[in-house]
């Protein structure tokens, strides 16, 4: 009787878990509270029965435990087995001095994230994943039509495929800032004023695939237009196209792009003529490489975007090689930016730095940063802008 009680207590305390993962932030502290409670009864329980059994007892509370999960139902291993789970924090500390005057310094976290890979079948996959430092930021399901990994089918909300650089985890990139200065306007993940902060993702549908061995790989998006967590703003779709190829071992090219109609959340700076609610032409394209053999890793692209009058274009070269071998790597990259190319928005960004790997897939970041712009009360300005930044990171897997 005292098993089965036991037995119910885990359940309860595994099914609010579970739940407190789903719910809202600021029920989290509620739910943690109501689990802890569950936990800690249920471990007064087995100390009492261990107290109560005789020693060397067949009956031993925690022998009997050990049994019963060693003895669980097929069904439930097979669920553990089927859903993985993964996080990462990355958070440190940035100062950065604005032309002759603004000087300022923060301690910050950039991001904190989990999520979790369930596999309902082989064929058949979802996956969730929450920023607590800001919103949801994936939920999809994947569906492999095919036998092999020709195509499969997702739906929800998930990275657009737009640039090389986007699709990457910000774990494996090497500059703190992630993302280079065009890849970050061009696919939405923050500097854009009329498409908003929307993290590189957008909600609609996605067919990819790979054939020849894994040589080639496509995708092509269906995408509302309007980022993260909202609905269309217009009645138009979003399409984007890529292929990645590897013509040899260490070497991908890639080439994406985008066709659109924007629907402007604000005003920007950088494209005067667009109007806030105005539908406009919002078109993109890519192409770039990365190369990837010991002891040299390096990738670049080139970016263009047509805001209706308005063109962007931009490249950028990034660069890590090993210092010591697995543990300590130089970084170096070079990004240039032109945010409208009649008003002569150019901005030239170099990052210098170190990065050491303390455990598999943790580091500490400290990098250089100049930029020779910086924007003050609404304004482009020219001028030099420099940074100092250090970051931590810790994931796992």
């Amino acid at each position: 009787m005292l098993f089965r009680k036991k037995y119910v207590l885990a359940l309860l305390a595994s099914g609010m878990a579970w739940y407190g993962l789903h719910a809202e932030e600021d029920k989290a502290v509620v739910i943690d509270t109501e689990s802890a409670k569950v936990e800690a009864a249920l471990d007064a329980e087995i100390a009492d029965m261990d107290k109560a059994a005789p020693t060397g007892s067949e009956t031993n509370s925690s022998a009997t435990i050990i049994s019963a999960i060693q003895n669980a139902p097929d069904w439930t291993k097979d669920l553990a087995n089927r859903i993985k789970l993964h996080g990462y924090a990355q958070g440190g500390y940035t100062y950065m001095s604005k032309g002759a005057q603004e000087h300022t310094n923060t301690f910050d976290i950039k991001r904190v994230l989990f999520w979790a890979n369930a596999q309902i079948t082989d064929r058949w996959s979802f996956l969730f994943m929450h920023d607590f430092s800001s919103v949801v930021q994936e939920f999809y399901t994947d569906y492999r039509l095919t036998n092999n990994k020709a195509l499969t089918v997702r739906f929800g909300q998930f990275k657009n495929a737009l640039s090389y650089e986007n699709k990457l985890s910000p774990t494996g990139q090497e500059v703190i800032d992630v993302y280079a200065d065009g890849v970050t306007y061009l696919t939405g993940c923050g500097s854009d004023p009329l498409f908003g902060v929307q993290y590189g993702r957008d909600l609609g549908l996605a067919l990819f695939g790979e054939t020849n061995d894994g040589k080639l790989r496509y995708e092509v998006n269906i995408l509302n237009g309007t980022g993260v967590n909202k609905k269309d703003g217009n009645r138009e779709k979003d399409f984007i196209g890529r292929l990645d190829f590897k013509p040899v071992k260490g070497l991908t090219l890639v080439a994406s792009g985008q066709i659109g109609r924007g629907h402007a959340k604000a005003a920007s700076l950088y494209c005067p003529d667009i109007q806030v609610g105005e539908d406009y032409k919002r078109n993109r394209w890519t192409a770039g490489f990365d190369y990837n053999t010991k002891p040299l890793h390096i990738h670049g692209e080139y970016l263009e975007g047509k805001d209706k009058n308005t063109t962007s274009r931009g490249a950028y070269l990034t660069g890590c090689v090993p210092i010591m071998a697995d543990k300590l790597d130089f970084v170096g990259s070079y990004d240039f930016f032109n945010f409208n190319t009649d008003l002569k928005m150019d901005q030239h960004k170099a990052v210098a730095g170190l990065q050491y790997w303390f455990y598999k897939n943790c580091r500490f970041q400290v990098q250089y940063v100049y930029k020779n712009t910086y924007v003050e009360n609404g304004v482009f300005r020219h001028g030099a802008n420099h940074g100092v930044m250090c970051q931590m990171q810790i994931r796992f897997n």
